[in-house]
């Protein structure tokens, strides 16, 4: 075996399983709360953690969770839902 700093990329995705590739992407994409205000409508972010989501999910079995998170994935790529209003900041329609 190489050493770590001889490995290929390739040689490292097989050192890990599927769901651990999907857990890290999803890791990636999630929306920290630090980036929540700036990027709470970005269709592409939003979309883009909601399928990660949905894949660790599907490679856990559980297609219920994995289909209720490709749903809102699609909701955000179609424009069909949109951001809700900051909970911190409260009901602003007063």
């Amino acid at each position: 075996m190489p050493e770590p700093s001889q490995l290929t990329k390739t040689d490292l995705f097989k050192e890990v399983s599927t769901i651990e590739l999907a857990q890290a992407l999803a890791e990636r994409l999630a929306i920290t709360p630090n980036d929540w205000h700036r990027l709470k409508s970005n269709r592409r972010a939003r979309a883009s953690e909601q399928a990660a989501a949905a894949l660790v999910f599907l490679l856990k079995e559980q297609p219920e969770e994995a289909l209720a998170r490709f749903r809102q994935a699609s909701g955000w790529l179609d424009r069909s839902i949109s951001a809700p209003p900051c909970p911190t900041h409260g009901d602003r329609r007063r």
